[in-house]
């Protein structure tokens, strides 16, 4: 699929260089401590986290969720 959408690679260990994803991995953090073997949950588990993050509205989206901004973006 063709997004027209630009595509910005960061630089290595320059984690302010991707500051969304380190929001997320923060936010990921709330469920799964660092080190958390992922292995030790359940496909349901970790689907329900997803949806969770999912359903989130984001200040970065302007307020919109993941999904929401995702079916923006789609249709």
């Amino acid at each position: 699929m063709i997004t027209d959408m630009q595509v910005y690679f960061c630089d290595p260990h320059r984690p302010w260089q991707r500051g969304t994803n380190e929001n997320t991995n923060g936010l990921l953090r709330q469920y799964f401590p660092k080190g958390t073997n992922l292995s030790v949950h359940s496909a349901e588990e970790i689907a329900a986290v997803a949806a969770a993050l999912n359903a989130r509205p984001r200040k970065t989206l302007d307020w919109k969720t993941p999904a929401e901004a995702l079916d923006q973006l789609l249709r």
